[in-house]
């Protein structure tokens, strides 16, 4: 067993130096790792003591730290412009570790450059952290590699990563606003009717009179909420986690695609989204030079639509029995005729990568539409909802205030 000397990071990113025995470097490596330390140097030591004490604190915060979609785009473009300008992919990595502001991302970096300076290839150490790095970054990668085209390929990646995360920021920043609204919405309502009203209504009790309909109502969505919000409460989560959990299932997954792509307004929403993802996702891998069949595997899993999906694959089938593209797409029924047109046109034409990404940048465009025109409707529907819940409010509390003031003149 050797001993070798190291030079590594922590888990929070601070350099370390050390020695460390074992069979190999890349035991050294793997050893280190276990111990939460990410290796940049191993070298074989001669005369080290054979006995050091690896000490690490423990750091919570690399457990919470997520890399974003951003983080992968930015890391990937400089990568790009790194091998380009033909710096070395080794001393391309070893810049990038320097480079990289995420902490999480940083150790994988490091991780990733040990490995390749053992001897892998590039994409092989990137498939060791599939977390991060999907299945269509690993291909594109490997592509580029064996097509000595990498920069090129990081490229087309990182702009494939942005568009991507623009897309996805505009459908949940379109949500945001409803949504806080409708929590916020929910929130003074429950504080109203367990709080404010019950010491309201609770004068009208007193005064034993007969109240109007509306009144009692209230009266009695105020005593349930004063009194049973904790079985609203446990129903809601006890509900909340049972879906998740049928969801989850592949029975449940299933039906519940299929439904939300019925849902009025949201259902084509989430088509088009998945549509311009599949479209964008497999110019890009074609582009990149990975075989049709393997791409389209690629692209199923990326729509996050099992029926979607399941369009795809069927069409991967026909299209490895000799058939097009565009044909089982077409009678899968879950793809418009506007996309599988275009497709065809591609085929016949010899122009399918181009003729994707107009697909991809039509139905964006429709998302963007769309996205304006929910946002734009769903403000008045909110307000004209909180206007109806204020006015039951105002003529539950004033109807039998008349009544009262009428009684006694």
């Amino acid at each position: 067993m050797a001993v070798y000397e190291y030079k590594a990071l922590s888990a929070d990113g601070h350099a370390v130096s050390g020695i460390v025995d074992a069979e190999s470097p890349k035991a050294a490596r793997g050893k280190l790792r276990k111990q939460g330390l990410f290796p940049t140097d191993i070298l074989e030591g001669k005369g080290v003591p054979r006995v050091a004490a690896l000490s690490r604190d423990v750091d919570v915060k690399k457990y919470l730290v997520r890399v974003t979609g951003r983080d992968i785009s930015l890391m990937t473009r400089q990568l790009a412009t790194l091998v380009g300008a033909g710096v070395p992919l080794i001393e391309s990595l070893t810049t990038l570790t320097e480079q990289v502001e995420n902490e999480k991302l940083r150790r994988i970096v490091t991780e990733v450059r040990g490995m390749v300076n053992e001897g892998s290839t590039l994409a092989n150490a990137l498939k060791e952290h599939a977390t991060v790095f999907s299945d269509l970054y690993v291909n594109m990668v490997a592509a580029g590699e064996q097509s000595g085209a990498l920069d090129a390929v990081l490229l087309r990646l990182a702009d494939y990563t942005e568009s991507q995360v623009r897309l996805r920021s505009k459908v949940i920043g379109a949500l945001t606003y409803p949504m806080i609204m409708v929590f916020v919405s929910f929130a003074l309502m429950g504080f109203l009717f367990a709080v404010v009203i019950p010491k309201i209504t609770k004068i009208f009790a007193d005064m034993k009179v007969a109240l109007p309909l509306v009144t009692r109502v209230l009266i009695a969505i105020s005593h349930f909420s004063a009194t049973y919000w904790w079985v609203v409460l446990i129903v809601a989560a006890g509900t909340g986690y049972g879906l998740r959990r049928y969801i989850k299932s592949e029975n449940g997954r299933e039906r519940y695609d299929r439904l939300i792509l019925r849902v009025p307004v949201f259902g084509p929403l989430l088509r088009m989204v998945a549509l311009s993802r599949f479209a964008s996702t497999l110019a890009t891998l074609l582009h990149s030079g990975v075989p049709l069949l393997n791409a389209m595997h690629i692209v199923r899993n990326i729509v996050n639509n099992v029926i979607i999906a399941d369009a795809i694959d069927q069409a991967r089938v026909s299209i490895q029995e000799g058939h097009s593209v565009a044909e089982p797409l077409k009678q899968s029924g879950e793809f418009p005729p506007l996309a599988t047109h275009m497709i065809a046109i591609g085929e016949r034409s010899g122009q399918l990568e181009p003729m994707l990404q107009k697909v991809s940048e039509a139905y964006e465009e429709r998302v963007e539409a769309m996205i304006s025109t929910m946002t734009t409707l769903l403000e008045p529907v909110l307000i004209v909802t909180m206007g109806g819940v204020t006015a039951f409010i105002a003529l539950s509390i004033l109807l039998p205030m008349l009544q009262i003031t009428q009684s006694i003149r």
